[in-house]
C-alpha cells in the first residue's frame, strides 16, 4: 500500500509527545494542600493551635493572674499573652514531626517516592503546611485575648510579632522534623519534643519577670531563645524596647537553621 503525501506531512499524534513534569513549587504546595485537607477532615488536629491557647490563656489570666500580678488580671493579660505566643507556637511544631513520621510508618512516603514529585517536595509541603497552623494560632489567641481585653500598641506592631514568632516557629520546627526522622513513633517525637520544650517554656519570662527568678536560674532565662522571642513580642504588640531581642531572636533563629535543618534533610533522606 503506497503512503500519499497528505499522511506523510501529517503530525505525530499529541499521545507520543514527552509528558513534562511540574515545577518543584508547584509539588510542594500541592502536598502542602495535601497536609491541610488531611487536617480539615480530621479537626482535633487543630486542639493544640486553637482551643489549647485558649484554655492556657484563660487559665493563667482568671486562675494565676490576681496572684502574680498583685489583683490586676488586665495588667497581668497584657504580659502574658505575648509571652503565651512564643510558648504555644513552639509547641505548636511538635506536630510536625509527629505527622511525617505516622506518614512514613503508614507507608505513605513509599508512594511518593513512585510518583514523577521531587523527593524533598513531600518535606517542603509540610513545612507549608505547618505555617498555616502557626497563622491559625496566632488569630486565635490574638482575637480571644482582644476579647478579654488585650490592648495591643499598634496593629503595626502585632504584625510584626506575627512575622517574628512564624519566622522563628518556622526555624524551631526543624528540630522536630529531624526528631520525627530519627525516632520509631510518633508518639516517641511527642515525648521528646515536650521534654525539650516544656523546660525552655516554663524555664523564660514568659509568665513571670525575670527579676522575680533566683540567679541561677536567671542565667539560664537571659540565654533562652524563647526569652528573647516573648521579649522582641512583647516589644512590638506593647510598644516597648525591641532592638536587641530581635537581634538575638534571629541570631538563634540563624543558630537553628544552620544545625538542624542540615540534619534534618540528611535523616529525611535516609528515612524517607
Amino acid at each position: 500500500m503506497t503512503t500519499t503525501l497528505t499522511e506523510r506531512a501529517m503530525p505525530l499524534p499529541a499521545a507520543t509527545t514527552t509528558p513534562t513534569t511540574s515545577s518543584f513549587w508547584r509539588q510542594a504546595v500541592v502536598l502542602a494542600r495535601r497536609s491541610l485537607i488531611k487536617t480539615w477532615r480530621t479537626p482535633e488536629a487543630l486542639i493544640d493551635v486553637t482551643l489549647q491557647p485558649i484554655i492556657f490563656l484563660a487559665l493563667f489570666t482568671y486562675v494565676f493572674g490576681g496572684a502574680i500580678a498583685g489583683g490586676s488580671q488586665e495588667d497581668y493579660l497584657q504580659f502574658l499573652l505575648p509571652g503565651l505566643l512564643g510558648q504555644t507556637i513552639a509547641m505548636a511544631s511538635v506536630s510536625l514531626g509527629q505527622n511525617l513520621n505516622a506518614d512514613i510508618e503508614k507507608g505513605v512516603f513509599d508512594r511518593f517516592r513512585s510518583l514523577p514529585i521531587a523527593r524533598s517536595a513531600p518535606l517542603v509541603g509540610a513545612v507549608m503546611a505547618d505555617l498555616v497552623r502557626y497563622l491559625i494560632l496566632f488569630t486565635v489567641m490574638v482575637g480571644v485575648g482582644m476579647l478579654m481585653g488585650f490592648d495591643p500598641a499598634s496593629w503595626t506592631g502585632v504584625l510584626g510579632a506575627l512575622v517574628l514568632a512564624m519566622g522563628f516557629a518556622l526555624c524551631f520546627g526543624w528540630i522536630s522534623v529531624y526528631i520525627g526522622m530519627i525516632v520509631r513513633t510518633p508518639g516517641a517525637v511527642q515525648g521528646i519534643m515536650f521534654l525539650l520544650i516544656f523546660p525552655l517554656a516554663f524555664g523564660s519570662n514568659v509568665f513571670v519577670s525575670t527579676e522575680t527568678m533566683p540567679g541561677w536560674l536567671q542565667a539560664f532565662v537571659t540565654v533562652n531563645p524563647i526569652s528573647h522571642l516573648v521579649s522582641a513580642v512583647r516589644g512590638m504588640m506593647l510598644g516597648g524596647p525591641v532592638g536587641n531581642n530581635v537581634v538575638w531572636t534571629l541570631a538563634w533563629m540563624a543558630g537553628l537553621l544552620a544545625v538542624f535543618l542540615p540534619l534534618a534533610v540528611r535523616a529525611y533522606r535516609k528515612r524517607a
